[in-house]
């Protein structure tokens, strides 16, 4: 189990270029109406109004695959996290522009929503791209360790699907060796082409566009909870 200190804290800034003026305004005026409340537990029904199912995403980026997995799902409910503001300035248009309900957002740590959620209720959980703190020493940042694997795993329905999508070398043979050492999950991949390319219903990243764009290989990951 990592140090529950180490896997709490967030790391880097929170904000990036100063926002302009029609982008402060999707923060002060649509924010509230999306943002997942900020205290007590969190279903379905306290964020939607029903009892649909769940989906989360950490550390969305600037929304462009949370924005294309509820446009596509629209029975659904979409839960993203994202600790910068520009990123949440990011989704919020996306929201705007395809007028989607169907997603909440919320700007902090991931795992604050999490452990909010009753046991067993998302469907799919997304990790893409995310920060892979290259230096050994500071491992113990990343994501893919079993402490918030344990929380995930713990927050997804049996059948319920982990996807990781990643362009870098050393974050992939780390997450390899994590997830081997796990027995809750089962990947999916049958043959190299089935994490080599990306599946038709993971929306394209600008991320994952740019890294391409500079030769990088991109390695896609479906775990399925047992």
């Amino acid at each position: 189990m990592n140090d529950p200190v180490a896997i709490r804290r967030l790391y880097g800034r929170r904000q990036g270029h100063k926002l302009r003026q029609g982008q402060a305004a999707l923060v002060e005026e649509t924010l509230p109406t999306f943002s997942v409340p900020e205290t007590g537990p969190i279903d379905a029904q306290t964020l939607f109004g029903d009892d649909r199912p769940l989906q989360l995403e950490i550390g969305f980026g600037a929304g462009e695959h949370l924005a294309g997995q509820a446009e596509a799902a629209p029975a659904a409910g979409f839960i993203g996290c994202e600790p910068f503001l520009n990123g949440v300035v990011g989704a919020l248009g996306h929201i705007r522009d395809r007028d989607l309900a169907n997603v909440r957002l919320h700007m902090g740590d991931a795992l604050e929503v999490v452990e909010r959620l009753p046991d067993a209720s998302l469907e799919r959980v997304y990790l893409l791209h995310p920060d892979p703190w290259r230096k050994a020493r500071h491992a113990k940042r990343r994501m893919m360790n079993h402490g918030p694997l344990d929380a995930i795993a713990a927050k997804l329905k049996p059948g319920g699907e982990f996807r990781l999508g990643t362009d870098d070398p050393t974050y992939c043979r780390w997450s390899m060796m994590v997830m081997n050492a796990r027995t809750d999950f089962v990947w999916q991949a049958q043959t190299p082409r089935d994490f080599l390319e990306r599946p038709a219903d993971w929306p394209e990243t600008r991320y994952e566009r740019k890294a391409r764009r500079q030769g990088h290989e991109v390695w896609y990951f479906r775990y399925i909870r047992r």
